[in-house]
Order: C-alpha cells, then sequence, then structure tokens
C-alpha cells in the first residue's frame, strides 16, 4: 500500500512539473546571404527570397530575422558593415544560416571572392557565432535552372559549393546542402515545368515586369516555397533543437501544378 501510494505521489509530482516547465527561451535566427534568400520591395513582385515563406513556419518564440541582401557575397557583407550588426546581436541559443556563392564565384562582379578569401569569411562567419553561444549553419548555394541538351540539371556552383561542405566538416557545422537538394528538385520538375519555380514571366503578365521576364536564378512565391521547405526538413533531419520549434501554418495559397 505505501508502496503504491509512494509511486503515485512520485507520478503525481513528475506530472505537476511536466505541466509547469518553463517555456522555450525566445530566440532569433538571422538569415545571412544573397537576392535567393532575401526579403523583396513590392516592387520586385512577384520575385520571392526563401527566406519570406520559411519566416512563418515557427511558432512564437522564434523571431525570424532576415539579413540577406540582393547582390552581396560574403566579401561585400562585411565590407559593407552587414555582419558585424549580426555577430554584435547574437545571443546564445541563437542561430544564423549562412548562404552565399552566387556573387561571390562571378569574377566579373565586384562582390567576386576568391576561393581562398570565400573561406576564410565563411570561417570567420563561424567562429564569431560560436563566441556568442550561438550555433552556426552552413548552406550551399542554392541552384540555378541549368539543364543540358537531355534534359539533366547542371551543376552551376561546383567549387563554391564543395568549399561549403569541406569547410561544415572541418569546422564540424551543420550543413544544409541546398545546391544538390535543390538540384534534385529542379530535376523532378524537368525543363518546362522548372519554369513554374522562377521569376519568368510574359510581356504583359505583370505590372513589374511590363516586357516581361526571364530569369533562372530567382524564385516566384511557389520556388520560394518549395526551397524553403527543404530547409525546414533539413532542420528536422539534423535533429536541432530549431526543429522543436517548427510549426505546421498554413501559408497564402500557391498552386503547384506537379502536385497530385
Amino acid at each position: 500500500m505505501l508502496n503504491r501510494l509512494f509511486f503515485s505521489s512520485a507520478a503525481l509530482g513528475l506530472l505537476l512539473l511536466t505541466a509547469f516547465a518553463a517555456p522555450s527561451r525566445h530566440i532569433t535566427v538571422y538569415l545571412v546571404g544573397d537576392s535567393t534568400m532575401s526579403a523583396k520591395e513590392v516592387k520586385a513582385y512577384p520575385e520571392t527570397g526563401w527566406g519570406m515563406p520559411f519566416a512563418i513556419f515557427f511558432d512564437e518564440t522564434v523571431t525570424v530575422d532576415n539579413r540577406a541582401q540582393n547582390g552581396r557575397s560574403t566579401k561585400s557583407f562585411v565590407a559593407e558593415n552587414r555582419w558585424q550588426p549580426v555577430a554584435a546581436a547574437l545571443h546564445e541559443g541563437d542561430y544564423v544560416f549562412i548562404q552565399f556563392g552566387h556573387n561571390d564565384e562571378v569574377p566579373t562582379k565586384r562582390s567576386f571572392t576568391p576561393e581562398a578569401d570565400y573561406k576564410n569569411y565563411l570561417i570567420r562567419f563561424i567562429a564569431e557565432t560560436r563566441a556568442k553561444k550561438a550555433t552556426p549553419i552552413l548552406l550551399t548555394p542554392v541552384a540555378r535552372r541549368k539543364f543540358d541538351a537531355a534534359g539533366k540539371v547542371e551543376e552551376t556552383h561546383a567549387m563554391y559549393a564543395e568549399i561549403v561542405r569541406a569547410t561544415a566538416r572541418e569546422q564540424q557545422v551543420a550543413l544544409i546542402d541546398l545546391d544538390r537538394e535543390s538540384q534534385a528538385l529542379l530535376q523532378q520538375y524537368g525543363v518546362e515545368n522548372s519554369k513554374l519555380l522562377f521569376n519568368q514571366l510574359a510581356p504583359g503578365e505583370h505590372p513589374n515586369y511590363p516586357a516581361g521576364k526571364e530569369d533562372n536564378t530567382h524564385f516566384n512565391e511557389l520556388g520560394a516555397r518549395k526551397m524553403a521547405q527543404i530547409v525546414l526538413a533539413d532542420i528536422r533531419a539534423l535533429k536541432l533543437e530549431l526543429a522543436g520549434r517548427i510549426v505546421q501554418r498554413e501559408a497564402a495559397k500557391v498552386v503547384d501544378p506537379q502536385a497530385k
């Protein structure tokens, strides 16, 4: 009888502790990167960075602070004093998602960052994030829409994506291989249907682009949502603490022509 009473009391105590457990501490998830991730102005619509839909899939304990900017590389993000305020604002438990490469890898751009410098900037972002007891997450640059004559997706970030992978291994940082995963998605859609993920418009189709637009780099709403879903799935697969803060929300209806 006494044993039964003891176990009943212990079970009740555990139940009360669970019921009155402190709620998760509020954290900020910073997004640093380029135009494929950034929040867009109304004048750019329907161009949509994947960081925009990504932000709505977390509970009230998470603020997503999207600092990504069009045309930026690791080098220009630092040169323009965009990284330093993020590092200064970090608190223990925060996250920094780091996705560059589109502008670093193009020699004709002012934002061009040689390979060794690119790696060093990534290492700097990692070190300064960890110094604040926050968590860095590296992402390979998201794929461009490019197919060969046989209809196979072509790699457009080979060298810079591999630098990200190598840096993640060496620094023991969680990696989201958005390059490979987005290539797989484009291959699934195919040459023609993959256009439906990008900011591609016929002349007169949208007032923001009266002459039309043929963009194989930047996403529309559907494409951004698909890329955000890849990142969310990887957060779960990596078993990050952040995964427990993801919620199922109904975003604005976006029709996927490939949905069954």
